[in-house]
């Protein structure tokens, strides 16, 4: 059951990066090349889609990595998978902290409505995205080494 678990977790994890690694590196450089505000209107389109899952895949997969570390306790590996956790809750705090507020601002966003300051605001949430894309690719690194 332990071995299900561990691929699962280790999948589920791959996924959700992969879509964030798009999301930073194929997908905001499509929007921030399309014509005047047409990007905004993108990722705010984006943000509504992606906000209705991402929590659940997020909270989902801290969950599952936090029960694989207890789960494993007694196994090699296990302090990486525990470190994948710690990673992994570093990006849900993140992801409440600092990228949520933007996104759940720029889903509301229309071209009539936007703040002045509506591309720093967006540009402030891809810094902090490359930063939390980091976060998973260390969290997925270190599920993918205990794994051996």
């Amino acid at each position: 059951m332990l071995i299900a678990l561990e691929v699962f977790t280790t999948v589920a994890v791959g996924v959700m990066v992969g879509v964030e690694f798009a999301v930073a590196f194929v997908m905001a450089p499509i929007f921030n090349a399309l014509p005047e505000d047409a990007g905004q209107l993108g990722k705010a389109h984006g943000g509504r889609m992606l906000g209705a899952v991402m929590p659940v895949w997020y909270i989902g997969s801290l969950a599952l990595a936090s029960v694989w570390a207890i789960a494993g306790r007694h196994h090699d590996g296990a302090g990486l998978v525990a470190g994948a956790a710690a990673l992994l809750l570093l990006s849900v705090v993140m992801s409440i902290l600092l990228l949520v507020p933007i996104n759940n601002r720029n889903k509301t966003w229309t071209p009539e409505n936007r703040p002045a300051d509506w591309k720093e605001q967006l540009n402030r949430w891809e810094r902090w995205h490359y930063v939390r894309v980091a976060v998973l690719i260390g969290a997925l690194t270190l599920l993918v080494t205990a794994l051996t």
